[in-house]
């Protein structure tokens, strides 16, 4: 993992829900991820595959919550000691995002396991669970989460359009437009720095004639898309 100074300001995470199936030596190893952000959350996910697979051998899980990846846990569900939520725990922690940077979070990885009749030993185990859930990771839609300052933008309706537009030409991260009984309010997120900030409020002035001005809502994890 790179080194951070501090909090995490950015991590990575999985979009939404994705399923892999894998078949080694006739035991099919099936992998869900899902994006979750509580513990709650990751040990639902379980909960949910045990009864819809509920005549699989084995659920065996792995998960990292958190910007800072503070929470990671993992279950073996059977299987021998070390063979199954290590190695799968292991695909996600170790998982690089971009290179040199490892920040994968907030993730869970549920295999199940149908045996096919052969065994494959405790290193064969480790192979598959941990192949398994980088395949999955292979194929699968991974999103970039950075902690933002909100702002939201009074504009006339007739100008709310094209200022947008225009911010989104800029690359300013526009969240939506919400439309109230006399202006639109623009919502937009920037990097919490304020170099940053300061450069964007010139350049709203300028969009404006210095109409526009940012009210600092606070700070969020914003999706960046």
């Amino acid at each position: 993992m790179s080194e951070n100074q501090g909090p995490a300001t950015a991590y990575t995470t999985v979009d939404g829900d994705h399923v892999h199936e894998l078949e080694i030596k006739r035991s099919r190893f099936i992998t869900y991820l899902r994006r979750v952000e509580t513990e709650e959350a990751a040990r639902g996910l379980i909960a949910e595959l045990r009864k819809s697979h509920f005549d699989a051998r084995h659920h065996c899980s792995a998960f990292i919550l958190g910007p800072d990846r503070t929470a990671q846990r993992s279950n073996d569900d059977g299987e021998p000691s070390g063979t199954a939520g290590i190695p799968m725990l292991d695909a996600l922690a170790k998982r690089e995002t971009s290179p040199g940077t490892s920040d994968l979070s907030d993730i869970a990885a549920v295999t199940v396991r149908y045996f096919g009749g052969i065994l494959l030993g405790a290193g064969g185990l480790v192979r598959a669970y941990s192949a398994s859930v980088s395949a999955a990771l292979d194929s699968a839609t991974l999103v970039r989460r950075r902690r933002m300052r909100l702002y939201g933008i009074d504009a006339g309706y007739a100008a709310s359009g094209r200022l947008e537009n225009d911010l989104r030409a800029a690359g300013t991260q526009v969240l939506g437009t919400d439309y109230g009984p006399s202006a639109a309010t623009l919502r937009i997120a920037l990097p919490d720095d304020p170099a940053g900030i300061a450069a964007f409020a010139e350049h709203l002035a300028t969009l404006t004639s210095g109409a526009g001005v940012p009210q600092d809502r606070g700070t969020a994890w914003v999706d960046l898309r």
